[in-house]
């Protein structure tokens, strides 16, 4: 008998998380056996966090999907019968053509996000195909994209802090950020400066993880983080805590927004946000006055109906106290800004018809019901990376239209997720040690590479694959249709950026994982003199002319039919829709503001059909008041029903005092198929002030107990 052979290979998290953890896959055998972290990486430093610790048992699972299928019951039943590829490829491609020449190709619509951030097998992975068939464009805009175009608006396309540079802060405010939970290695560089006597506040409506290691956990109601914001402006700027030569010389619109910010006081906020004037006082004067201060941007801060007016404030003030000038000092929200890709490449927007319509995502069910008035009805939909009936909202909807027999439904998936349960064809796809692909961080300054080190069990292919024997078909001769994952990689990254010197595909390969050269932790003060990637060159408070949109990656690059409403030229305050202020009636109904963070065992859906997993995440609970709880008869564990106009979900009632009264939480990710309901049952798919953002924050529900 021959010896087993073992070997380990570069591997790269390619789950939704800022993180991107380096990884090294162990095999024996041409069988994954093993997932462990690169001890090598400066920033994930050998960790990994409870999702991804024994990653191979996902690989193997027994519920995998090994071959493609075709439903064979009503949608929904999970009745499939195995076919061939080329049975599979010539059906879908068949119905695709049909479909095409009867009503066009705006019929058809593609629906993908990040549950890959490959940059080949990815997000954008499907992009050129339907560009190049003039399919219907979406926008995906499930998290991040308002944050995104806030961001962008104020600073800029930059990188802003190091989050590497976190340790030489010694004022760290985590903004509607749960960084044990959800950003893990960010938050060891923040315990790290804690230690060395940094002070950490954390701003969160509830006593997340992360809250309860703070040293200071600032609750606003949810929804009022802007109040916050625009008050802490109103102080700086009235007590005279403003580094006025920094204001005078790298930002635009300061006598504006002081008179913006005139009536906003802490008294103002207080009513608003119920957090005291006396401690919005206190926090704005220990910001101004703690140098290096850096705030973390959550993506729950956009998450209502004014999440990006408050962002825009919060992205303010760092350049309002010159934080910027040091390094450890400004603010993070997305360092992917400065990282050489490519998406024109990857996602060809050349190839788009002039005047195709766009639809979006999270208001799938609008779509696909008809509820949204479209010129041509969507007659097919294609789904990778995405399971809508557990993550997006009005889920009742989405499954209203996804049971229509005229909606040719074709899914690329792991399991049978809520989703795929609807497909008319399945087609297996690869997963992570099993395919060659480079994978975007959104949370570090690292480029992250991924080897091919296994087969993928059955007939399961990776999803760029998937895509090239399509285009084969569909008759697409474009050079990039031809090629293969490696010459994708060589093409979707700028390697001849500054930010490359020294890196190349091959290094990659090599080592795994390189840091982009823009700076180090130790010296990394991109704004310290402005330089702001604005059209000024400075932090813009005030914005002239400037209207609404998406973020080109999050809409195929498209261009066309974007949002572009006039925005408010300063930051300020804007008011939830379903609160008892702004919608009495509906709160007489529905008294309860609902929070919806992602779990702690989850990755958005990914595990929640793992029962390990489920065992150490939970089942679905509902986090209450004692007071909420004991008005409604509710005690510890009573199977518990969320509910409003739009849906419901059942859960097991946990009595804290981690959440306030008026609020409950319920976290996200679990499988509709495996409980009653999905908490995004209750969730309104109304769009935030900026880039079609989800409103997940901004939902009124009442809860009773399941007798």
């Amino acid at each position: 008998m021959s010896a087993q052979i073992q070997k380990t290979a570069h591997g790269g998290c390619p789950h939704d998380c800022p993180d991107t953890c380096s990884m090294v896959y162990e095999v024996e055998d041409g069988k994954l056996v093993g997932v462990k972290g690169n001890s090598d990486h400066p920033m994930t430093r050998g960790g990994l966090c409870v999702k991804l610790k024994d990653y191979e048992k996902r690989h193997y699972h027994p519920d995998r999907l090994l071959y493609p299928l075709r439903r064979t019951g009503p949608k929904g039943s999970k009745q499939f019968e195995r076919i061939s590829w080329d049975e599979a490829l010539d059906e879908i491609t068949s119905k695709w053509k049909a479909i095409i020449d009867e009503h066009g190709a705006h019929a058809i619509m593609p629906n993908s996000y990040l549950g890959n951030q490959g940059l080949v097998h990815g997000l954008n992975g499907g992009d050129a195909f339907f560009n190049r068939m003039g399919a219907t464009v979406t926008e995906r805009t499930f998290c991040g994209e308002g944050s995104c175009t806030a961001w962008l608006l104020t600073v800029g396309p930059t990188a802003g802090v190091d989050p590497e540079s976190f340790i030489h802060s010694k004022y760290i405010v985590l903004w509607a950020c749960n960084s044990v939970s959800t950003n893990l290695h960010h938050w060891h560089i923040v315990k790290e400066a804690q230690k060395k006597g940094a002070k950490v506040i954390v701003i969160d409506s509830f006593a997340s993880k992360t809250a309860k290691e703070a040293d200071w956990h600032i609750a606003p109601k949810p929804g009022t983080d802007g109040a916050l914001a625009m008050a802490m402006i109103h102080t700086l700027i009235e007590e005279g805590l403003v580094d006025q030569d920094y204001v005078d010389n790298y930002t635009v619109g300061y006598a504006d927004l002081a008179e913006r910010a005139k009536d906003r006081s802490p008294e103002w906020a207080e009513q608003i946000t119920g957090i005291s004037a006396a401690d919005i006082r206190r926090f704005a004067r220990e910001y101004a006055t703690t140098p290096p201060a850096a705030i973390r941007l959550g993506v729950a801060l956009e998450r209502n109906y004014g999440g990006g007016q408050a962002i825009r404030a919060v992205s303010s003030l760092p350049a309002l106290i010159g934080a910027w000038r040091h390094v450890g000092g400004g603010a993070l929200q997305f360092p992917v800004w400065e990282h050489p890709y490519k998406f024109d490449v990857i996602s060809r927007p050349d190839l788009i018809p002039e005047g195709t319509p766009v639809v979006n995502n999270l208001q799938l069910g609008r779509v696909l019901t008809g509820e949204t008035k479209l010129d041509t009805p969507i007659k097919s939909m294609m789904c990778w990376n995405t399971n809508p009936v557990t993550q997006a909202p009005e889920t009742d909807k989405i499954i209203e239209g996804l049971k229509r027999e005229d909606l040719f439904m074709v899914s690329a998936e792991h399991f049978i997720s809520d989703t795929a349960a609807y497909a008319d064809i399945v087609l297996p796809a690869s997963m992570g040690a099993e395919m060659e692909d480079m994978v975007l961080s959104w949370g570090h300054l690292y480029l992250t590479y991924n080897e091919k080190c296994v087969e993928s069990p059955g007939e399961a292919i990776p999803n760029n694959e998937i895509f090239r024997r399509l285009a084969q078909r569909m008759g697409y001769e474009e050079e990039n249709f031809k090629w293969s994952d490696s010459e994708c990689l060589e093409n979707y990254v700028d390697w001849e950026s500054p930010a490359c010197e020294g890196i190349d595909l091959a290094y990659m390969r090599e080592h795994g994982f390189a840091r982009l050269n823009v700076g180090t932790k130790d010296d990394r003060a991109p704004h310290k003199e402005g330089n702001f990637p604005t059209p000024s060159g400075k932090c813009e408070f005030k914005l002239d002319s400037a209207t609404n949109f998406v973020a080109g990656p999050f809409r195929q690059m498209y261009e066309g039919f974007q949002a572009g409403e006039l925005l408010d030229s300063l930051p300020d305050y804007v008011a939830s829709r379903e609160t008892a202020e702004t919608n009495p009636e509906l709160f007489k109904k529905y008294p309860l503001n609902i929070l919806s963070p992602k779990s702690h065992g989850f990755l958005n859906s990914c595990y929640a059909n793992m029962d390990h997993k489920i065992k150490g995440q939970g089942e679905q609970f509902v986090l209450i008041n004692a007071v909420d709880a004991d008005a409604r008869g509710i005690k510890e564990n009573d199977k518990v029903r969320v509910f409003n106009d739009r849906g419901s979900f059942e859960g097991d009632a946990r009595i804290t005092a981690d959440v306030s009264t008026g609020i409950i939480v319920a976290t996200l990710g679990y499988w509709r198929q495996l409980n009653k309901g999905t908490v995004n049952c209750i969730s309104s798919a109304e769009f935030v002030d900026m880039g079609h953002a989800p409103t997940f924050s901004d939902n009124l529900v009442q809860i009773e107990r399941v007798s």
